[in-house]
């Protein structure tokens, strides 16, 4: 680190040079980078994905993309017994395909009584469609509302509805809401304020300075990544707000460490390079485990969780790069000046005398603290016992806007919400096999009614696709079983038979990812613990850091699903009731991120321990002193990430809601609770053993070896508890 400061200060030009032009060309291709990801969500090899292919293929039709539904409404004077009436329902639903190619299922093309109101005047269509990111499909679906009024004649009124009109809260598109670009300066605002507490001073700016080149750099570096591979939208998330988050903290760390320095009478450039093997290194193996956190979902079988794994792992590498590389620069110019003048806090120190109080009192209390602390984040975890992975209930989303208004008055003639979720079945043996599966099909337990036209749309060759709406939603249990037992109702038909849909492709994904989770649990846990191992040389510290991070990653899980999954807080703060469950991929991408930024702050810590150790070598003297110098960074850099995902929580779509929350809940408890309370506590309580190193492994890892067995506390240890 020392080697890669000094060239900086010494190339300050050149370096800056590099910087400007990777940002200004992050920042013009900004935008063709963000059209580029996707918001595919595939899991080939599956049996519900490769349903969903390949009806893509014959048909040009998605059957994971949760169809469009119509309800269409007649006059006073007219009903769908009618040919009038059935007349007028044919043109309208007809109109839909002007928007783009659609597969239309309606009482035309079924005859299925089920489509039409015990009244007569009200019936519904299915618009199976292609998926969005591809250009049949693009746009398809905001084009459809305009299709259908156009055609509409006076008197009759026709509305849409769907998962996706729906999962937007208000009905509100997916471009509403205030954008990435101001969400981040949401965060950024919020950011300010935090580090003006911190250093009382025009200091404050400089993180935030670090920030914005590392974001467009991000963006650049995941520009070149989809010249590659397909990428998922939520990458651009990340970048924006984690990147704004890490960028933020690595500055902070070193800033303050930097000031630490100066107050102890270094010149500028010597307090400069005398934050690198301390800090620097610190940031170094923080921005290591948040990368190797996020490149774990390579193991997942999903290519776009590999794509989230892949371009987020480009994230924190940039902001290593620019805290350890630009913001040397930016000190050594500017940095006492902007330092000079304290204001908001005149006394701002890097010392926190309340913080080393409260180390004080952790260590004399640490059987305790250390106890109270562990139940304190159990009993927030509890929840996640419960958890339901899958999408969120229809009934849940949408709030007063349109979408809900036209599914609720669905349901209102008898029609199950489920119809948002149908099951898509492909057959291959002939109309007689799919005439045979459309039998089978309505007397299956838990199937509502099934749409099989005979139109071109739905047959091809020996080919045929059949919609069929089953009663309970595919985010419940009765939902997914009905897959499994039409699956295994219709094995024998000739030709064979494929389920698809999106409930068929969520079930598989469940067995495929989570069946792999203890794979990536396993992968991400031993390289972050010979990570850490090489760093804190210590066997304790590094399987401690590492157990207390799975279990504290819980708490987050147990607060998505009181906040969202049972309600408790989603209705008050996003109007969404109770969601019934969580988007099945978003814990797998919580706990990666999660995983690699807690141990982020843990490495705050615990480097900070073992320099204190390794200074005066007393274990509760190191815990007070690392609290005293730590324990407020850490707090604020948590709080900072926080702001930052709890802008995102501006976005009008659930999912992103979703995760923005319980991330954002999960740094603040892990800061809070488990790295100021419940890590110094064990520290204190392992005593020497923290320091433990045996000979063999010390040699392999070229570390200097420490002793088996702890000698007895010092004097000087005794009178700290003491205190």
């Amino acid at each position: 680190m020392t080697t890669i400061t000094r060239y900086c200060l010494q190339h300050k030009r050149l370096v800056v040079l590099a910087w400007v032009l990777m940002a200004v060309l992050g920042a013009a291709l900004a935008t063709t980078t963000l059209n580029r990801l996707t918001h595919n969500l595939a899991t080939p090899g599956t049996a519900g994905y490769d349903a969903n292919a390949h009806m893509m293929r014959t048909f040009g039709v998605d059957g994971n993309e949760q169809p469009t539904i119509a309800v269409l409404t007649l006059p006073a004077n007219e009903d769908m017994h009618t040919a009038t009436g059935q007349a007028i329902a044919a043109h309208v639903f007809g109109a839909a395909n002007q928007a783009g190619h659609l597969a239309v299922a309606d009482y035309a093309g079924t005859h299925n009584p089920k489509l039409i109101s015990a009244d007569g005047r009200t019936t519904w269509a299915v618009f199976d469609m292609p998926n969005p990111d591809i250009p049949a499909g693009a746009g398809v679906m905001d084009a459809i509302p305009h299709a259908l009024h156009s055609a509409a004649p006076p008197g009759v009124s026709v509305s849409v509805t769907g998962f996706e009109q729906l999962q937007t809260v208000g009905g509100a598109s997916s471009s509403g809401g205030p954008g990435i670009l101001v969400e981040t300066i949401i965060g950024g605002v919020g950011a300010l304020i935090v580090l003006l507490f911190v250093f009382g001073s025009g200091i404050a700016i400089v993180p935030l300075l670090i920030a914005i080149p590392s974001i467009l750099v991000s963006l650049l570096l995941i520009f070149g990544l989809t010249q590659a591979m397909s990428v998922n939208f939520l990458v651009q998330y990340l970048a924006a707000v984690m990147g704004l988050g890490i960028a933020v903290d690595y500055s902070l760390l070193l800033v303050t460490r930097w000031r630490e320095e100066r107050e102890a009478g270094r010149e500028n450039e010597e307090a400069i390079i005398a934050a690198g093997p301390t800090a620097g290194r610190a940031v170094l193996l923080s921005g290591l485990t948040v990368a190797v956190g996020l490149l774990s979902l390579v193991v997942m079988p999903a290519q776009f969780l590999r794509s989230i794994g892949i371009g987020g792992m480009l994230i924190p590498l940039s902001a290593i790069a620019a805290a350890v590389t630009l913001l040397p620069i930016i000190l050594a110019t500017i940095g006492p000046a902007l330092d000079k003048r304290r204001f908001v806090r005149s006394g701002s120190t890097t010392y926190s005398r309340a913080w080393a109080w409260w180390g004080r009192n952790i260590v004399r209390r640490r059987w305790i603290a250390g106890i109270g602390g562990l139940a304190a984040v159990l009993v927030l975890a509890a929840p996640a016992l419960s958890i339901n992975t899958g999408p969120a209930r229809a009934n849940s989303l949408g709030g007063t806007g349109a979408p809900a208004q036209t599914l609720h008055a669905l349901e209102a003639t008898g029609v199950p919400s489920a119809v948002v979720f149908p099951i898509q079945v492909l057959t291959h043996g002939g109309p007689a096999a799919a005439d045979q599966v459309a039998t089978i099909a309505a007397r299956t337990k838990g199937i509502y009614t099934v749409l099989a036209p005979s139109t071109r749309s739905f047959r091809h060759g020996g080919d045929s696709m059949l919609t069929l709406i089953p009663t309970a939603e595919g985010n419940t249990s009765a939902g997914t079983d009905t897959v499994g037992r039409l699956r295994d109702a219709v094995a024998g038909v000739p030709g064979g038979v494929e389920v698809g849909g999106n409930t068929a492709q969520n079930v598989d994904f469940n067995h495929a990812v989570y069946g792999n989770f203890p794979l990536l649990l396993a992968v991400l846990s031993l390289v972050t613990f010979l990570l850490l191992l090489r760093t804190f040389r210590s066997v304790v510290l590094a399987a401690k850091a590492v157990i207390v991070n799975v279990i504290s990653l819980g708490a987050s899980f147990g607060f998505l699903v009181l906040f969202w999954q049972n309600g408790h807080g989603s209705n008050q703060f996003y109007n969404v009731p109770a969601t019934g469950s969580i988007q099945n991929w978003i814990p797998i991408v919580s706990f990666a991120f999660l995983f690699g930024i807690s141990m982020d702050y843990e490495v705050f810590i615990l480097s900070r321990m073992r320099e204190e150790y390794d200074r005066t070598g007393e274990t509760n003297t190191a815990v007070v002193e690392a609290l005293a110098r730590t324990g407020r960074l850490v707090t604020c850099a948590a709080v900072i990430l926080a702001i930052s995902f709890t802008s995102l929580s501006s976005a009008p779509d659930i999912t992103v809601e979703m995760i923005a929350t319980g991330i954002g809940a999960g740094i603040l408890v892990d800061a809070l609770i488990v790295r100021t309370l419940l890590v110094p506590a064990f520290v204190a309580v392992m005593g020497r053993w923290n320091w433990w190193m045996p000979a063999a492994l010390a040699r392999l890892l070229r570390v200097p070896p420490s002793p088996a067995l702890p000698p007895p506390a010092t004097a000087a240890e005794e009178q700290v508890a003491s205190l």
